[in-house]
């Protein structure tokens, strides 16, 4: 079942955020993005990716083209930048939110992005009033962990320092 961040627009004129502006963004691979990388980054205004990408394949082919590297290998090397973009689609995408001061609300789960909205806004709707999207919720406030670490903890699967094998 597929994941959504859900984000909110910054609240201009200390005004609450409007349900309606809030952007769902899906985990996982997106197809348009790994076919169509360029249009899809400008449907989503992704100016600053649109960019990086444009330096990136400029960069690329001239230089593959000034080496000599087949056209095999370049097409090889073009695919694969088409499938890491198709894979981080939504990581550009959130990145560029947060750069705008756009506030993550939380997650919503969802066989589609319709039913995630509507299981996000029931919990929304039934949320306390004095909770606003800028400040974070109580739980998240706090650090989980307080102190400095015992000598006896092990992280991961690594053995302590000087201990048997």
């Amino acid at each position: 079942m597929p994941t959504y961040t859900v984000h909110a627009p910054p609240a201009g004129n200390n005004s609450a955020a409007d349900p309606q502006r809030f952007v769902f963004v899906r985990d996982g691979f997106y197809l348009w993005a790994f076919l169509l990388a360029p249009l899809w980054l400008l449907v989503h205004r992704l100016w600053l990716a649109l960019a990086g990408y444009i330096a990136l394949s400029v960069v690329l082919g001239v230089g593959m083209r000034l080496l000599g590297v087949p056209q095999t290998a370049q097409f090889v090397v073009n695919l694969l930048i088409a499938l890491l973009l198709g894979f981080e689609a939504a990581t550009l995408w959130r990145w560029t939110l947060t750069r705008r001061r756009w506030t993550m609300l939380g997650f919503a789960v969802g066989d589609d992005r319709e039913a995630a909205e509507q299981r996000f806004f029931a919990a929304w709707s039934s949320r306390p009033a004095a909770v606003t999207p800028s400040e974070p919720p109580a739980e998240f406030a706090a650090p989980v962990r307080r102190g400095p670490p015992s000598p006896s903890d092990v992280i991961g699967l690594f053995p302590e320092p000087g201990g048997t094998r």
